[in-house]
């Protein structure tokens, strides 16, 4: 993030929804979404064991993550959700996306 000239960004911040980290004067929320944990469309990594309990959980956890994203823009917040893929693959584009949402 510093190499990229990002600056005045916190990691984990102590606020709600617990995003990765926060741009607070801009008022915005950047999360990381791991592919398998959040059920990411394109990965679509599910266990062939306890397939009802990971089906479940994943089902909660992205509930979980729309709610967060209303609350937080409720809130004047602006939110930016990256897939855990699309750090691995193309962090510039990543960063270009956060660059015009500070600005």
């Amino acid at each position: 993030m510093v190499r990229a000239g990002l600056k005045h960004w916190r990691v984990q911040p102590k606020m709600l929804f617990s995003p990765d980290f926060i741009f607070e004067q801009e008022r915005v929320a950047v999360f990381i979404d791991g592919c398998f944990w959040h059920g990411c469309p394109m990965c679509k990594k599910c266990p062939s064991s306890n397939t009802e309990y990971w089906t479940a959980k994943i089902s909660r956890n992205k509930a979980r993550d729309k709610k967060a994203s209303a609350e937080l823009k409720k809130d004047n917040w602006k939110v930016v959700r990256f897939w855990e893929h699309e750090i691995k693959s193309n962090i510039d584009r990543c960063v270009g996306k956060i660059f015009l949402t500070i600005s």
